[in-house]
Parts: C-alpha cells; sequence; structure tokens
C-alpha cells in the first residue's frame, strides 16, 4: 500500500538506512492515517532528497522505517528571508505556514515600536514549518530565528544582500524594479498592524542595500501584505521564473 505521507526527520538518508520515529510520528501514521506494517511513506530532512521509506515496526514508543529508493535529489530554495512584525491571533501561525509553502528559507520575527505581539512560541513556529514543509512537497525545512529588535537586522544583511521593505506611502518603487540588479540574496521585510513609524520609513530609506517597494494601490493587512510580497519576489527572483 502507497502513501503520499511526507514526514521531516532529523538523521542522514540513504538506501537501506533505518530510520526512527517519534512516538507523535508513529501514532500518526498507524493511528490516524490507518497504515499498517509495509506501508510507504516519503521522508525528507533537507540535505539528502526525498526518500520512500517502508514501515517496519510501531508501537507507543515509537517506530522504525527503513528507507528504499530515494524519489528526488536534494534541490536548493533561493536565500529568501521573511522579516516581519508577528501579529494578533492566529494570523502569525498562518503567515508561517503560507511563507513555508511559498518557499522562505528564513523566518525571522521582528519587533518594531508598533509592534503589538511581542513574545513569540519560536518552537511552535519551526512545528508549523514543518507540517507545511510536509504538505507542500518541499525538500526543506525554513530556518526560524529568535525576535529581533528591527534595529538588529540590519546586522544580519551581508553584502551581497537586498532588504525590500512594504512601505505604505504610496511612492515607493515596484518590487520587478527593486529586483533589476539580481541580488544573490533578499529579505522581505513586513510591518506591523499600524505600520513603520516615520522615524522608521526614514532610517529604512537611509541605509544602503535597502530598497522601499510597493504592493499594489491598495492598503494591504499585514498577513495578506506577507503574501503578495513574496509571491510578487518569487515571481520575478525567486524559483518561480
Amino acid at each position: 500500500m502507497k502513501s503520499s505521507q511526507r514526514l521531516y526527520v532529523l538523521p542522514s538518508l540513504s538506501e537501506g538506512a533505518r530510520i526512527t520515529l517519534d512516538p507523535y510520528q508513529a501514532h500518526y501514521l498507524t493511528n490516524v492515517l490507518r497504515l499498517n506494517l509495509g506501508s510507504e511513506v516519503l521522508l525528507f530532512n533537507g540535505h539528502d532528497g526525498e526518500w520512500a521509506a517502508l514501515i517496519i515496526s510501531t508501537s507507543k514508543k515509537g517506530g522504525e522505517v527503513v528507507c528504499v529508493r530515494q524519489n528526488r535529489a536534494q534541490n536548493s530554495v533561493p536565500h529568501l528571508r521573511l522579516a516581519f512584525a508577528p501579529v494578533k491571533g492566529d494570523r502569525t501561525d498562518y503567515i508561517v505556514e503560507k511563507a513555508t509553502e511559498l518557499g522562505a528559507s528564513v523566518i525571522a520575527p521582528i519587533i518594531t515600536d508598533r509592534t503589538i505581539v511581542r513574545k513569540v512560541n519560536i518552537e511552535r513556529f519551526r512545528g508549523r514549518c514543518i507540517e507545511a514543509a510536509e504538505q507542500c512537497g518541499r525538500m526543506s525545512v525554513p530556518d526560524v530565528v529568535e525576535a529581533q529588535p528591527l534595529s538588529m537586522l540590519f546586522n544580519d544583511l551581508s553584502v551581497d544582500e537586498i532588504l525590500l521593505f512594504a512601505d505604505e506611502a504610496g511612492d515607493a518603487m515596484s518590487i520587478k524594479d527593486a529586483l533589476e540588479t539580481k541580488p544573490s540574496k533578499v529579505t522581505l521585510l513586513i510591518g506591523p498592524e499600524g505600520g513603520f513609524t516615520d522615524a522608521e520609513r526614514t532610517h529604512l530609506r537611509a541605509c544602503d542595500h535597502v530598497r522601499p517597494v510597493s504592493l499594489g494601490p491598495r492598503i494591504l493587512r499585514a498577513d495578506t501584505a506577507t503574501f503578495a510580497g513574496l509571491a510578487l519576489v518569487q515571481s520575478v527572483w525567486g524559483d518561480w521564473k
């Protein structure tokens, strides 16, 4: 019996490798999906591609699968970092999930002057990323970094990186024009529900490697702006071309 169920695992994957499942993974396969011994699942770890594996044992304490063949070789994703201000309710979880599906390689919560949600659960975000990667078919999981103040973000920028910040002022350039130089790395910065302060906007516009960009003629919610921005970056610079 074949299954399209995909699991993210940490160990190296190769033909004949026996991979230990944690109790949650074993429970999900046997009690939720009702898979039996000998059923096939797909494994990935972000390094060794995607492997078909057979379930060889399960118990309340976990289980074990054995790799039988590589389905897909490992691919790479563009260095696209999403820096965003967390928002209220479950919309932040939704941002993390959809950013994974849209191909972000790094997810970085940012605290701005108007950020309302200042404490975030990074481990919860990582779990959301894993679930989204398993479901959408990508073969890597984004890195999730600890929340940091907006001022600290500039310390992480490399010389070959462009930072795009969604500027709601209405006089910014398009993402296509901002990426015309074809940088090797891109960071997309999305502000909080109340937008950036004038002081933050002034500072951002004065920094090297920073490009204010427009996301269209309408005012977008923070989560909508995130999805629109990621889609535009991927379509003109990333792996959607």
